[in-house]
């Protein structure tokens, strides 16, 4: 009868996110629960055991290497495998695989054009484009997603780029909401929410008239509301375009 060697110095693990670290010019690893690293790393996440799959350090994850005890001591100074891991999620490197980051890029490229759908025109129709043409226009000018800056500063980078390629300005639009029902002041706190700016508000009895700058992006949620919520009866009127100057260096 054939007998099965496992060696003791092997831990297989799956579906693990890797933390790597080079010290004293070894390799040291850690196999942790996917999406915790980053929320241990924003003090989101508190409970170590959370995080680590394992309270061990390897060599070489993948291939269930455990680290020795004499390489520890000697790149950490102890042989603790919780506080060298937490050095490790501390100051190691998160591996992350090309499916997971292709994943990450695609989702950035959306909230980029997403950003600029909502914050941007076209100034010969005056209404907002949707997000898919803006995708479209993107791809054409042959934007490539910076991985470590926010997608809001991207999208200030992309509006020149795209405007190559389509009729596209930054605006905010200025409405005036009317509203003669007796949702008035539920609806007025909403709609208030949504706007970037109140620049007049008249109340008379339970009518409110309302004048407002909103992004461009947020224009079809407040008529929606508007109609579904009064069944009809509130105006929604878009008053003028307001330019945003080109050098407002913050999309808030």
């Amino acid at each position: 009868m054939s007998m099965i060697f496992t060696p003791t110095n092997q831990i297989r693990l799956t579906n693990v996110a890797v933390v790597r670290m080079k010290k004293n010019g070894k390799r040291f690893e850690i196999a942790c629960y996917r999406n915790k690293v980053v929320s241990w790393r924003n003090k989101l996440e508190k409970d170590i055991d959370e995080v680590l799959q394992t309270h061990t350090v390897f060599t070489n994850v993948s291939k269930g290497q455990v680290a020795k005890k004499d390489d520890l001591i000697k790149a950490f100074g102890t042989e603790d495998q919780t506080e060298i891991s937490k050095e490790i999620l501390a100051k190691g490197e998160l591996q992350v695989s090309d499916k997971e980051r292709h994943s990450a890029l695609d989702s950035m490229f959306k909230d980029i054009a997403t950003t600029v759908a909502d914050k941007c025109v076209n100034p010969e129709t005056k209404r907002p484009y949707p997000v898919s043409m803006i995708e479209k226009a993107m791809k054409d000018v042959h934007f490539s997603v910076k991985p470590n800056r926010n997608a809001k500063q991207q999208a200030l980078d992309v509006i020149p780029q795209l405007k190559t390629v389509m009729p596209l300005e930054r605006a905010e639009m200025r409405l005036r909401v009317f509203i003669n029902d007796k949702k008035a002041k539920k609806l007025r706190e909403t709609v208030v929410k949504l706007a970037t700016k109140v620049e007049s508000e008249i109340w008379n009895d339970a009518s409110l008239n309302l004048i407002c700058l909103i992004d461009p992006g947020k224009y079809r949620e407040i008529d929606e509301l508007i109609r579904s919520e009064t069944k009809g009866t509130g105006v929604l009127e878009l008053l003028n375009l307001k330019e945003i100057t080109e050098g407002d260096e913050v999309l808030e």
